[in-house]
Parts: C-alpha cells; sequence; structure tokens
C-alpha cells in the first residue's frame, strides 16, 4: 500500500471499491486523488490478470504502464477458489466491509455489480454513506423477453442501493433509466483515456510509424486499416477480413492493407485465411506503451463488435491520435463519438457488404480520412480524464458534505 501526507481535515474521504488493476483506470484514479478537497484510496478485491492467464488472450498478461502510482490503494483478501473477474463469486472479499469501516470513508464510489462483494457493499452501506455508482451496461445486447423482463427486475433492486450514476454516454444514461435511476440521479461522467499520453510527441510516433509500415512493405501512398483488439468472436474480426478480402477482389490494383494488431483465439483461423496474401498483417499483441504508434499504423481505426462492447476505449485512444473509427452499431461509443462522415462511420453488425462499401470509400478517399482524423482528434478532446475528475470530484464533494450535513442535524 502506497502512503501520502495527511490530508487536511475538511477533506472528502473517497473510497474507490474495483475488481482489479486496469490500465484504462488508473489515469482517472491518480488525477482523482490529486483532485483537491478529495483523499482517495482504491480498494482492489483481485491482483489481476498479470498473475494468471487471460482467457482470451490466452496468455498472462503484464502491463507496461504504472497502474499503481500516484494514488493510496490496498489489496484486500480475495477468498474465491477462482479469483478473477470473470465470474459473480470471482471476487469474493469478506474482509472488505471491515476495511472500508476503519478507513471511514464519506463517499463510496463502487465499479460494477455483478460481483458477490460489491453487493455486500451495497447492501452494507446504503443509508449509511452516498453511494457513487460507475459502470458502461448498455440495452444493446438484451435479447428475449422472459429473460429480459426478469434481469430488469433483479437490476432495478441492486439500483435502489446506488445514490448517483455516473454515466458513460448516451446509451449507458439510457440503461441506467429503464432501471429505475431518475434524472436526479444521474451525472455524466465522460468514459475516457489519458489522451495527452497519446496524442503526445505526435511527429515522432507519426514517423517511427511510417518506418514499421515500410517494414511491413507498405507503400506509403497505400490505404491502411487498423483492427486493434483481442481477436476473439465478440470483436468480429472475421467480418472484417471477409470484407477487406472481397474489396481487394473488386479492386485489385488500388493500394490497401488491413493490420490485426491483438491475439486471441481466432489467430489461427484468420492467418489461414489470410494465407499467401502480402496486404494482411499480424503483428500480435502490443503493449500500452506501443499503442501511441500502433494507431498511427492505420489511416482507420475498425471495431465491427457484435456483442459485448458496452463502450469500445480503443476509439478514444485512436482518436487521440488524430484517426477517425469505423465501428458496428453494437459498439456503445458509436452514438457519441461517431458523427458520420465527420469522425467515422457505423456499419451495421455483421453485414458485410455494408463494411466493404465503407472501406471502398475510406481507402478512395484519403483527403477525407485525414479531415475526419483531425475532427476525431478535437471532439475527444471533451472526453479526457480531467473532465471526468472534474465531475467525479464536484459530485463526491456535494454528496460527501451532504450527508454531514444530514448527519450533524440528527445528532443536534
Amino acid at each position: 500500500m502506497t502512503t501520502k501526507a495527511k490530508p487536511p481535515a475538511a477533506t472528502i474521504r473517497l473510497a474507490i471499491v474495483t475488481s482489479h488493476p486496469i490500465q484504462y483506470n488508473a489515469p482517472a484514479f491518480r488525477s482523482l486523488a490529486g483532485a483537491s478537497g478529495l483523499d482517495v484510496r482504491v480498494f482492489y478485491e483481485w491482483e489481476g490478470p498479470r498473475n494468471s492467464i487471460d482467457p482470451e488472450f490466452g496468455r498472462t498478461i503484464s502491463w507496461d504502464v504504472p497502474l499503481f502510482d500516484g494514488y493510496d490503494y490496498v489489496f484486500v483478501p480475495n477468498v474465491s477458489r477462482d479469483p478473477g473477474s470473470h465470474s459473480f463469486s470471482g471476487i469474493d472479499n469478506p474482509g472488505l466491509k471491515g476495511q472500508l469501516e476503519a478507513w471511514r470513508p464519506d463517499v463510496l464510489l463502487i465499479y460494477g455489480w455483478s460481483f458477490r462483494s460489491h453487493l455486500r457493499v451495497l447492501r452494507a452501506f446504503q443509508g449509511r454513506l452516498p453511494i457513487l455508482f460507475r459502470g458502461d451496461s448498455t440495452l444493446v445486447d438484451e435479447s428475449g423477453f422472459p429473460r429480459t423482463l426478469a434481469r430488469r427486475a433483479l437490476l432495478k433492486w441492486i439500483y435502489r442501493h446506488v445514490d448517483i450514476a455516473l454515466y458513460a454516454g448516451t446509451r449507458n444514461r439510457e440503461y441506467f433509466r429503464t432501471h429505475g435511476l431518475r434524472d436526479d440521479q444521474l451525472t455524466w461522467a465522460p468514459h475516457a483515456v489519458d489522451n495527452d499520453y497519446f496524442s503526445s510527441s505526435g511527429d515522432e510516433r507519426e514517423a517511427r510509424a511510417r518506418e514499421w509500415r515500410s517494414e511491413l512493405g507498405i507503400p506509403p501512398g497505400d490505404a491502411v486499416f487498423l483492427f486493434a483488439a483481442k481477436l476473439v468472436a465478440r470483436k468480429d474480426p472475421e467480418t472484417l477480413l471477409a470484407a477487406f478480402l472481397a474489396l481487394r477482389r473488386a479492386a485489385p490494383d488500388r493500394g490497401a492493407h488491413l493490420i490485426f494488431a491483438g491475439e486471441g483465439e481466432l489467430l489461427g483461423s484468420l492467418r489461414a485465411a489470410a494465407q499467401g496474401r502480402t496486404d494482411v498483417h499480424f503483428i500480435g499483441f502490443r503493449n500500452q506503451s506501443e499503442m501511441p504508434v500502433v494507431y498511427r499504423l492505420g489511416d482507420v481505426n475498425v471495431l465491427p463488435s457484435r456483442f459485448g462492447e458496452t463502450w469500445g476505449l480503443s476509439i478514444n485512444e485512436a482518436m487521440a491520435c488524430g484517426r477517425g473509427a469505423i465501428v458496428s452499431d453494437r459498439v456503445g461509443c458509436g452514438i457519441d463519438l461517431i458523427r458520420p462522415n465527420q469522425t467515422g462511420l457505423i456499419f451495421r453488425n455483421r453485414d458485410q457488404d455494408d463494411l466493404e462499401k465503407m472501406l471502398e470509400r475510406l481507402g478512395s478517399q484519403r483527403e477525407d480520412v485525414v479531415s475526419m482524423g483531425r475532427r476525431a482528434k478535437l471532439l475527444i478532446e471533451d472526453w479526457s480524464i480531467p473532465a471526468y475528475t472534474s465531475v467525479v470530484s464536484a459530485v463526491a464533494k456535494a454528496a460527501g458534505e451532504g450527508h454531514a450535513t444530514r448527519a450533524r442535524s440528527v445528532t443536534k
């Protein structure tokens, strides 16, 4: 556990409860820890895949960016027989309630509900402390009326334990409203990555990307599409590859390339489908330190997910690198970040022909692609870690001060 100087008495103590260290969350935690008027401690319930096999990557993952610098944190012992964020019982920390009570927070911020420990905390502290909630779920993947009806009843009960939901975007807001939260319980806190990390040293990183393209055998004037995600069924790289190969058959003389950055269960079948081709490239898993250059390998970032993509933070990252995107209509961030013909395009989920048309269009209109990247970079400035911090710190301080005022009135 890290330590820092004792905060002033007026500081609001914000306890963050989350399953495990995640490369996307660390910059937000650092930023919150530096916010005036807040004392932040993160309560982790599992060490994360750095010490186990990531089931989708099929390998142990150790991120090469700092996950713990700049904020206080503690790991709470996990008693699950199969620890991990893959299941409800995988996050099971009987001592969490006691550790939270010992730290004496003024406000709780809980990331996600679908773990045993999180439901315990929600039930234990409802009415005792203000509870802020962060999740990015949407209604997009709902299917089957009886199952949906039962799930909605459960979620309405769960969210009755929440005071304020920090919604990530438009579809997430719709989800919270559907499950019983009122408008005055909803506050927009943008889903964000560390934009500065991805946008800085732009000229140097563009030059490195050009060198990398050359090493891959990609001529300077050719169009390049990038897929940067796990090679798994829910991300649907197969439809992307099929659409690209159809495009190449229709226009074999037009220079175009497709780069897959990632690993997963579909790697073998994708390689087999692209065997012998010089216009399809597999560069494997790339760690966070490499991603600002990886995104610049492509002219356009493509995320064709067909389910389970509640947001798609790789789109944020690519936009911060000055790249527009093509996404399916199942990608949660599409409605907020993709302005059709301005910052990107949205195609019909699993519709190979629709995706092929968009690849053809952006592959042949290079000036439009460059302009699209510029607009994407401008748009993503509003979806930043400082913006997230500003909202969360204001909500936490208002909630904590309001709770303290009510407590004083009760004890008078």
